[in-house]
């Protein structure tokens, strides 16, 4: 490929080549994934974006008595919604754990 300078490109040019390199990149994707898809591979849409958690099951750190249960993260359930609605707190429905490891003395 020559080499071009881009300073002396005017902005038609550089717009045309811009469009011209998306199409190359958007072609050669297209063969890679091809190409693995054929060698039985499977790639995850996007560019590996993402929340490091997502997907990750949590326990659930609320729980109401019909058994329903939210761990917390996103938005808050419908169920619980509702009971705050009522009067009742958050605090109310926290599933009580005990940590692993040392105990407290008393001094």
């Amino acid at each position: 490929m020559p080499k071009t300078k881009l300073g002396s490109m005017s902005v038609e040019q550089l717009l045309q080549l811009r469009d011209d390199v998306g199409k190359e990149l958007n072609r050669k994707s297209t063969e890679l994934q091809s190409q693995l898809a054929r060698l039985g591979g499977d790639i995850a849409p996007g560019r590996g974006r993402g929340g490091s958690l997502k997907g990750k099951k949590v326990p659930p750190k609320y729980r109401d008595t019909s058994g329903n249960t939210w761990a917390g993260r996103g938005a808050k359930p419908r169920w619980l919604v509702a009971a705050i609605k009522e009067g009742k707190k958050l605090e109310d429905f926290a599933i009580e754990k005990t940590a692993p490891g040392r105990k407290r003395r008393k001094k």
